[in-house]
């Protein structure tokens, strides 16, 4: 009898799916100080902090790494595991992702030297010249669009070298309103606005694929942190 018994129970056990625990989240972003960048081995910046609160709210591991920003976007679209930061919410990638955020705003600003005493009063008056941007960011996608030439790099940060170097007469910036990205940089007073060309908002941006479950715990996340100054007081680092 007891011999039944115990084989009832391990036909039953089998017969149950075993329950899977959640993979860990892959958070991808690119090197953009001083919102993304490393500090020794660790990924740390102002949109980072807002990203490991999301996490640490919603009870999420995770890892986290920065990539170019071309090969981190096809990961996000590519990898069911994988959420991107921080991604600026357009019409053309609306259907693409599911959004957690915002984050932040942020401006699209042309910038150039100011030895040269450009002026641009609308995205007209750049044409003819050369805009520094980077490849498969929305800020170059939204150039082509408007029939400007456009010369992508695949990290930000060598735009303002060939801007220095005359490589390129603009550089297509993504900055947080009101924020200051180049203070203390050595060249901080050659590089100068020019145009304020568009508004967004800045997301992490995660492959559709992704359960529900964790999405919507994210996103719970987010939208405490908004309530509460969370996202604010990262800002503000």
């Amino acid at each position: 009898m007891k011999q039944r018994g115990m084989a009832w129970l391990l036909a039953a056990a089998l017969l149950v799916p075993p329950v899977v625990a959640a993979a860990d989240l892959r958070i991808v972003g690119e090197h953009l100080p001083p919102s993304s960048m490393m500090e020794g081995n660790v990924v740390v910046g102002r949109e980072t902090l807002k990203v490991r609160e999301i996490m640490a709210r919603a009870a999420l591991s995770y890892s986290i790494e920065l990539l170019p920003w071309k090969r981190a976007y096809a990961q996000a679209l590519r990898e069911a595991d994988t959420c991107l930061f921080s991604t600026s919410r357009t019409q053309e990638r609306e259907a693409q992702f599911r959004w957690i955020g915002p984050l932040n705003e942020a401006e699209w600003v042309l910038y150039g030297l100011a030895e040269r005493r450009l002026t641009l009063r609308t995205l007209a008056d750049a044409r003819g010249l050369v805009i520094g941007t980077v490849l498969g960011d929305a800020r170059d996608d939204y150039l082509r669009q408007q029939g400007l030439s456009v010369a992508p790099v695949t990290q930000e940060w060598l735009n303002p070298q060939k801007l220095l170097l005359g490589r390129i007469d603009l550089w297509a910036v993504g900055m947080a309103v009101g924020s200051k990205p180049f203070a203390g940089k050595a060249w901080e007073g050659k590089v100068v606005p020019l145009l304020t060309f568009n508004r967004v908002q800045t997301y992490l941006a995660c492959n559709k694929q992704l359960p529900e479950a964790q999405v919507l715990a994210m996103q719970r996340a987010a939208a405490a942190m908004r309530r509460d100054g969370g996202m604010v007081r990262e800002q503000l680092r």
